[in-house]
Order: C-alpha cells, then structure tokens, then sequence
C-alpha cells in the first residue's frame, strides 16, 4: 500500500513501461512491458559515448475528478532538439504524446489521489542502441516511457534551501551540450554535488562556462529571482530551456509582472528579493542562502544572498502554477491534456 502523503523522489514499480523501436529507418510498433529491464547490446553507443536524451514531465489526479498531463507537447518539443543534437531519430510529436498517454492509462492507479499534492512523474528516455565500434551516432535508437508516484524532490516549496556557487567547476562548455536534455549534463554536474552536501549545501548554482561572470543554472533546475514587480531568469546558451521556468514566465506575466530574461552578474545576488529553483521535478523550491566560495570545501566563504523564508511571490506563483496542473485554475493557455 502506497503512503500517497508519504512519497518522494524515488522509482516504485508500476504496472508498465511503453516502448518503441527505430530500426531501419522506421518506428516499429509501441509495446507495452511489464518488465523495466531492458536488453541491448553491450557496444550501443548509448553506453560508450553518452548518446542519450531524456525528458521529464507529470500527471495529475485533478479537483474535478479527470486526470490531466501537463504541456505534453513542450516535451516531445524538446526531445526532439536533444535527438537531433546526437543525430539520432526521436518519435515525432504525435507519436509521443500517443505514448505518453499510454504510459499513464496503463498505470492510473498510481496517479496520487488529489489532495494530496503529489503527481506522477513520466520519464520518457531515448538511447542509441545496437553495436558499434567507432565514435558516431547510431542507426538505431530505442525510445520508453517509465513513471512513478512522486512527491516533493529536495525540500519543495515549504523547506527553502542554502546554496553555493561552483567556481571551481563548469556543468557545460560554451558552445557545448548545455542547453539539451541529454545525460552527459547532468554526469558532468554530480561530482560538485557531492563536495557540496559534504560541505552542507543541497543545490549548487553554475556560473557561465565563458567568462565566470554571470549566473547560469542550478545542477539540474533553473534559476529565477525576484525584484520589487519583475521576475528575472538567465539569458543564456548554455542553460536549459525549462518548461516549468516557461510556463512561470507566463504565470509571471498574467499576474502582472514584468519579465527579464538576461545576463545575470553575481554581483547582483545580494539585490534580490528573492531566488528560487524551478523544474519539472521542484516546481519551485526556494533558496534561503547563497554562498561564494574560491572552493566548495574551503572555509573562506562570502553570503551573497540571505532570505530564510520562501518569498511572497515564489509562494504565488508556486501556488498558480500547480493550481492550473490540479484543476484548480482556469487553464487559460490550454497547457493540461485531459486523458
């Protein structure tokens, strides 16, 4: 029995996982497994040379009784731009959406109960696969969708959480991977991480990989903060596009505040009102603190933003932003897909 006001961020087993091969120059028929292992060549480039995107995205059991997925489309968007950066083929937009609904049908009694502010996390993932030698792209890619019962990942919106700026490490180059979904990111952010919760701090903030001058990107979620009436987020080439920021920036905007997307000094840090992370996974999750350390594990250390509390403002639109995922609010924009 699922505890639903118990859940975090970790895989249960659900019914099914939706699957799809491309082979030969086409999309072989979606399958549905029971089995989450999967069996592919030990030599797919997937394994030796990182070829491999993913995204993220959720459900809801809904106030209204239907259950509903939020931006769809957006992500099939985006894995579509990752694929083409590995030169590997990606299921068109219909075709993911198709299986995306799939995926949560197939295992609707794992969406949360409403109420209990919790969600079904979908995690559709696209590999290269079969033999291969020499550094390229692959011929073949397999593409499956696997979800969970999730809660809150990190402290969530009621348990802000200090930071620190990596200057010692960049999670992207340039002119490299930075702004694709793809795991090579995200292995290229872990060893901060983990010098950082050594050193007591959950969330690492990212400056440009070019200059080390301007605010990036948090390891896995995006930056915002908050200035008197504007909502302020990276202008960056090497931050990924976010859904969750997207779909804030609106919110932003139809609450009346103004946006700025645009290089962001550190020096400005300690101007603002107010910082959070947002992604698919945190929706929001408010920072209390920023430290500037020469190295994460040294004791020299500069506070450049200090704000225990969650913010008036992250909490509003943290609180609009999940009001039109649970049906609650008007979906002005038409962002949720009924099932």
């Amino acid at each position: 029995m699922i505890e639903w006001n118990q859940l975090g961020f970790s895989y249960i087993k659900t019914n099914t996982m939706i699957c799809a091969h491309y082979k030969d120059g086409k999309w072989g028929e979606i399958e549905s497994r029971t089995d989450d292992n999967i069996t592919i060549s030990g030599l797919s480039a997937s394994l030796h040379y990182g070829v491999e995107c993913f995204e993220g995205l959720k459900a809801f059991n809904c106030k209204d009784g239907k259950t509903r997925i939020f931006r769809p489309d957006e992500n099939a968007k985006r894995l579509i731009r990752s694929a083409t950066y590995l030169g590997i083929e990606a299921p068109d937009i219909e075709m993911f959406i198709k299986m995306v609904r799939q995926a949560v049908a197939e295992n609707k009694e794992f969406v949360p109960p409403y109420g209990t502010r919790a969600s079904l996390y979908i995690r559709p993932t696209l590999i290269g696969v079969g033999a291969q030698l020499g550094v390229k792209s692959s011929e073949e890619s397999f593409f499956f969708i696997a979800v969970a019962p999730v809660g809150n990942y990190a402290g969530g919106i009621d348990a802000p959480v200090p930071a620190v700026i990596a200057r010692e490490y960049d999670r992207a180059a340039p002119k490299g991977s930075g702004s694709y979904k793809v795991g090579g990111n995200y292995a290229a952010s872990l060893y901060a991480g983990i010098e950082a919760k050594k050193a007591g701090y959950p969330a690492v903030l990212y400056l440009d990989p070019k200059e080390h001058k301007y605010i990036d990107e948090f390891s896995s979620s995006n930056f915002f903060a908050i200035k008197g009436d504007k909502y302020i987020t990276p202008d960056s080439h090497t931050v990924l596009p976010s859904i969750t920021n997207k779909s804030l920036i609106q919110v932003a905007m139809d609450l009346g505040y103004t946006i700025e997307r645009r290089p962001i000094p550190v020096e400005e840090l300690d101007t603002f009102d107010e910082v959070g992370e947002c992604g698919t996974a945190v929706v929001i999750t408010p920072v209390s603190r920023i430290d500037d350390k020469p190295s994460i594990l040294g004791k020299e250390c500069t506070k450049v933003y200090n704000y225990k509390a969650c913010g008036p403002v992250s909490r509003k639109l943290y609180d609009t932003l999940t009001g039109i995922q649970y049906g609650e609010i008007e979906d002005r924009h038409g962002w949720c897909l009924e099932l």
